[in-house]
């Protein structure tokens, strides 16, 4: 069974801000523009529905309340965009995941290329196209991984003390594997690496992979910045996968059961 070779010596956390130099690359920033033009034509289109949709709530709310309360719009307006921003910057990154998929796998194989001298002659468009199925499918396996956990994970904030205390920090951990296990996963299965063999294989070098999510977590937590968080991840993640998994990973592998 291949392991994870640990050539590259850097931390997950430098793989990640690497990922901001690499998509201002000739040759990078064409597979950056178009998926993150894609991104900010829907979020903008979505935000000025939101607002507009804010706008008749807060008509309602002041034709409900006396006339020298009129002064909390001044005060509720601002809250109310910050909390849209947030909510939608995640609602967004989720939904942008499955509509970006493909232009992901395209960024993370120019990157590779770019950083390795060789192609990974990936195909036509044609073929592209052909391999979108495997492609979704392939993001309904990560769904499917966080959608049981995040339930339990989330449970544990309805048990008192407990979920005031230790919750918020297992939360934070579980989303920093979730995004290196988003991020990581375009480069294996560039390769055509299995699901749980990707997993694995971020196991066995836990300590870039949790460094590498729990950067890119923060980072997606800052409204606006978030916009760019995802081709800078998916560079940073290619880097760390020619660095410390390539090698390893030329050939088919099977994680054991």
């Amino acid at each position: 069974m291949p392991t994870a070779t640990l050539r590259g010596a850097k931390s997950g956390v430098n793989y990640f801000m690497d990922g901001f130099r690499l998509i201002r690359q000739p040759g990078i920033r064409t597979f950056v523009f178009v998926p993150l033009t894609i991104n900010l034509v829907l979020f903008a289109g979505a935000l000025w529905f939101a607002v507009g949709e804010l706008q008749a709530l807060f008509n309602w709310m002041d034709a409900q309340l006396p006339d020298y309360l009129g002064w909390l719009d001044v005060l509720l307006w601002p809250l109310a965009i910050i909390t849209l921003l947030v909510v939608m910057a995640f609602v967004f990154s989720s939904v942008m995941n499955w509509l970006s998929a493909p232009f992901n796998g395209l960024l993370a194989e120019k990157v590779e290329q770019k950083l390795t001298g060789k192609a990974l002659n990936s195909g036509t468009t044609v073929d592209l196209i052909k391999d979108l199925p495997r492609i979704l499918g392939r993001e309904w396996l990560k769904l499917k991984y966080y959608l049981p956990r995040a339930l339990l994970f989330l449970l544990l904030f309805w048990i008192p003390i407990l979920g005031q205390t230790v919750a918020p920090i297992l939360w934070f951990l579980f989303s920093a594997w979730m995004m290196a296990i988003q991020y990581c996963d375009y480069p294996f299965d560039n390769h055509k690496v299995p699901f749980k063999d990707m997993r694995f294989a971020l196991g066995n070098t836990k300590g870039s992979a949790m460094s590498f999510g729990a950067t890119v977590t923060l980072f997606s937590m800052i409204p606006i910045v978030n916009f760019i968080v995802m081709p800078v991840a998916i560079c940073g993640a290619t880097a760390m996968w020619v660095d410390k998994y390539r090698e390893a990973y030329r050939h088919p592998v099977i994680a054991p059961e």
